[in-house]
Formats: structure tokens, sequence, C-alpha cells
């Protein structure tokens, strides 16, 4: 069987001006990465914002298990199979960050004969927009320090920096640190900390801006600091605004390539959905928008982050009307939540589908609170049994949910047809009755309460002392009507990523509390949960290599 990354590699792929151009857009409004990746040109917006919108797809999921549920090869193979039932579609999704690729979870191009390419470069580097959003994240930083150094006029308490530093690979090791060891003239010596990339303000303020205007103004509003008298300090107090923006005015504009089956994908930006909001730039969304009859986006792990996050951030912020979602699962997923362990998940358990499918249940309930129709879908496996097959199709269908059976991993935009036909039906002849969650009025603590009784399925709220005295004072700088982003595992509805299925009878317990001011929207952290993650015992990095004809190998 071939790997992912030997299909990807034998594929011919088309000069992505060709590809723009099914798109109408002209050689001029590209900006040219090599043959076949591009970025759109800062012109192209003005031509194209007057043409009619297409219809937004999103793309979610179940919590996400050790078998994989494959949400991404879903998105890109449903975007294959609109191109053979002639539909004019692209999709609109993230970048993969590095520390996934050489961690535990790998790249994030698709699988089998739904991938987008190049592949490789996709996963590694790409068009540098992470390595801008690093050294933006870095260059306030830096900035930061030399002023406390260069005497602190804007009195600066050293025991309230709240801005961090980032990299866009996961090291546990620089979670913690001291800066400024050495001589007086190496800086002021601190408490100091580390997030991945991906977890950056810079990353959220890329994504939701919408045009290099509004990344500025947001830049500007960052909150970097607090002064002796308890009061913030920002990037604009610090000067620091400009040449961030300098550093990103390529990164905001959106990446063009192609899926195994040339169907256009616009790719930019990438935060997590665990710690931070999950999901692809708005420009991105918005100018696919303009350019397809047909939109199909994703967000980040299970619903209860990446979709919640959709909705109740993105969609509020850039005004986005979703018309209908995509809820992957697999019945090995299924399994697992009914407590199958990894090995025997292809033996058929009829009382373990029973008895797991309740976490599918979970999300199909929460994103109906948001008025838009679903497809579930499940990426189908030789071992799934036709019996197992049809109780979750009797399942989804009896709790008013289309159903479809996709084999694009195997058959690509082919075995997408009958998910794509589902859509279609959605779109052409389903109302999207779309709202969020929650009201912007809410207090912070309503948000969050709501999210985790509504979405997580908790009885209640703690909060340490901590997080406490931070929301008390969010809402005294008048920032309290800011959405919530809730930082919290993927592998569990609850805090707890041990407590499978469909838990009950939990609390959720917020240990800190912190506003994103730039981006606007405020970040509480739940459980454990690290914005610097670490490797695992065996990272993929061990399998990573180039051969000598340059080639790289091992990556998936």
């Amino acid at each position: 069987m071939k790997t992912d990354i030997q299909i990807a590699q034998e594929t011919k792929m088309e000069l992505i001006k060709n590809v723009a151009a099914r798109l109408d857009i002209q050689e001029d409004d590209l900006e040219f990465y090599g043959k076949y990746k591009a970025k759109f040109s800062d012109e192209l917006w003005e031509k194209i914002k007057d043409r009619p919108e297409g219809k937004l797809v999103l793309v979610t999921a179940v919590n996400p298990t050790p078998a994989g549920e494959g949400k991404t090869t879903i998105s890109v193979g449903l975007g294959e199979a609109m191109g053979v039932l002639n539909k004019k579609a692209v999709l609109a999704l993230r970048e993969p960050s590095l520390g996934p690729c050489f961690g535990i979870k790998g790249g994030a191009a698709g699988g089998g004969y739904a991938q987008l390419i190049p592949m490789e470069e996709l996963n590694l580097h790409f068009t540098g927009d992470f390595h801008a959003i690093t050294s933006a994240n870095n260059l306030l930083a830096a900035m930061l320090d030399n002023h406390i150094h260069q005497g602190n006029a804007l009195r600066i308490d050293t025991n309230q920096i709240v801005w961090k530093r980032g990299v866009d690979m996961n090291d546990r090791a620089l979670r913690n640190i001291v800066v400024g060891l050495g001589a007086k003239a190496d800086g002021v010596v601190r408490e100091d900390h580390f997030v991945i990339s991906v977890a950056s303000e810079i990353m959220a303020i890329l994504c939701l801006a919408n045009d290099l205007n509004d990344l500025k103004e947001m830049l500007g509003r960052i909150i970097v600091a607090y002064n002796y008298d308890g009061e913030p300090v920002t990037a604009k107090d610090l000067k620091a605004v400009g040449s961030m923006a300098a550093l990103l005015k390529d990164a905001i504009k959106p990446n063009m390539i192609q899926t195994l089956e040339h169907t256009p994908a616009i790719v930019h930006g990438g935060p997590f959905a665990n710690i931070a909001h999950g999901c692809n730039s708005v420009r991105a969304t918005k100018m696919a928008l303009k350019m397809a009859d047909i939109v199909i986006t994703e967000a980040g792990f299970g619903a209860d982050l990446g979709a919640e996050k959709f909705f109740d951030i993105k969609c509020r912020k850039a005004g986005l009307t979703p018309s209908a979602v995509v809820l992957v699962s697999t019945v090995k997923a299924m399994k697992y939540n009914g407590g199958v362990a990894k090995k025997d998940l292809p033996e058929k358990n009829m009382e373990a589908l029973k008895k797991g499918i309740v976490n599918l249940e979970k999300h199909i309930e929460n994103l109906q609170k948001y008025g838009v129709p679903i497809v579930v879908t499940l990426n189908k496996y030789v071992t799934d049994s036709e019996e197992e097959l049809a109780y979750i199709k009797d399942f989804c269908e009896s709790r008013g949910c289309e159903f479809a059976l996709a084999e694009v991993w195997e058959h690509g935009g082919q075995g997408g047809v009958e998910l794509a036909n589902k859509v279609l039906n959605i779109l052409e002849n389903k109302e999207s009755n779309f709202k969020v969650l929650y009201p912007d009025e809410y207090t912070l603590k309503q948000k969050i309460e709501t999210i985790s009784k509504e979405i997580y399925g908790a009885d209640g709220v703690t909060y340490s002392a901590a997080a406490e005295k931070a929301l008390a004072r969010i809402e005294a700088m008048g920032m309290g009507h800011l959405p919530v982003c809730m930082a919290k595992n993927q592998y569990s509805l609850s805090d707890d990523p041990k407590k499978l299925g469909r838990p009950t009878g939990f609390t959720v317990n917020i240990r800190e509390v912190y506003v994103s001011a730039g981006a606007g929207f405020v970040v509480a952290i739940t459980g454990t949960i690290m914005t610097m993650p670490g490797l695992p015992k065996v990272p993929a990095a061990e399998a990573i290599d180039v051969d000598d004809d340059g080639n790289i190998v091992g990556l998936f």
C-alpha cells in the first residue's frame, strides 16, 4: 500500500495559475512561490468583492481518538467530489504547524487520495507565514524587554508581564524559563515563557483581520504587560506596531494550492483549536466565498472546540453565515468511546458501538443549537460491518441529520460523491437558521458557563483565585463584551482527557484567564491544557529523512 507522501509525490500537479484561472483569477493577481504555490495580491479583493457569495460549509468532527477520524481528508475529498459533480467549489483550510508534523499528530494535508499538494511544502515552511508570525511575536517580546532595560519609561511591572515568546515547535523545556541572566547589559532578569506559534495572539490577529489597516489596529491593542498602577501597556505604547506589520505584510495574503484532483484550495492561518480559536483566516474565507459557489472550510479537533469557536468567535466577528455542517466520525471512534482498546477496534462490537455512540449524539445536539443543518459522515474502513453502519445511519437519521458514507481516502472525489450529494441537497433545499450560542452582553462568567454546560455537558464551573482576579480586571477594563476562547483538551468533552463518551456529573475548572485584546476575545484555560505542547516518547521526527535525490520521506 502506498503511503500518503508516495501518492502525493506521484501526482502530476497543475500550474497554480491554471488552477486559479478556473476561479476567474488572473495571473496578475497571483504572487508566485514557484510553479505550484501562490499568494493573492492585495488588489484582488477590490476586483472580486462585488461578486455574489457562495454557500459556506463547515467540516467538523467528534472528539479525536488514537484511530484518527480524518477530518481534513473528508474536507479535501468533499472538495474533490464537488469537482466530480461539476460544481464550482473551493477549499478554505488551515496551514499546518511544524509542532505536530514532528510530534505526534502528523501533517495537515489530508490523506490517501484526498490530499493537498505540494504536500511536503505545505507541511514544512510553506510560504513562510508561520515564520513571519513567530518573528513578529518575538520582535514585540524583544522590544518589551529592551524598553525595560533602557529605563522603563512606561513603568512596566516586571511581575505583570503577560506577553510570551513563541516558537513553532513542540518544546516543553521552554514553557517556563528565566531570561536576562549574565551581565547588566544582558537585560533584566525575570521569569518568561514560550507558547507554540499557533497559540500566539499574532496568529489569531492574522486570522481575524480583514486587511492590513485592520491588522495594524488589532496589533496596537495587544496588551503586553501592566504598569505599577495596574494599567495595561500595549504594543502601540511600545511603538512596535509598524515593524510588526512590516513582518506580516506578505503573511496576511492568503495562499492557493490544489488537491490531488486539482480542486483549488486556499490555505491560510492555523491557530490550534484546543489552545486557540482553531479556524483559518477570515480573509481567506471571505475571498473564497467570492470565488466559488460552494466553500468548504474546517475547524480544528472536535466540534466542542473547533466548531464552537468557528460559530461563536469567527462567524460572530466576520458576519459569516454557514449553510451546512459536515460532522465526521468513524465506526472505530464510537467503539473507542465505548471502551474498546485501539488494537481491538477492527473487530465487530455492537455493544461497544451502542455505548460509545453517545459521543456522536452529544456533538449532534451541540451543532443543532446553532441552527445549521447537519450531515453526519463516516470515514469508511474495510473492517466496518454492515450491521454497524446500518445502526449508525438509523441513529443519525432519527435525530434529524442527513447521513453519508465517505471513501475518499481510497477513491478520492469518486468516494465522496454520496457525501457531496447530501451536502448539495441541504444547500438547495434546507434553510440555515444560524445563531450564536450566547449574546455579547453576557458576563464573561456567563459565557464560560454557557459553553461549559451547553457544549461540554458540565454541571458547573470552578475558578482559581487567579482566574477570578483576571476576570474582574478584564471586565473593569471594559472588555466583558468579548467572546470567550476556551483552551481545553481535545480528547474529551470534559476538561479531563480520560473521560470518554458523554461524561456527566463533572465541573470544568478554569485555572487561568487572560484577554487577547488585539484579537478581541478572552482566553479561559481549563484543566492541565498547555499553550506549549511537548513531544511524545517517539516523535514523528525520528522517521523523517531526505533521500539522495532530495525527496522527503517518512512525513505523514
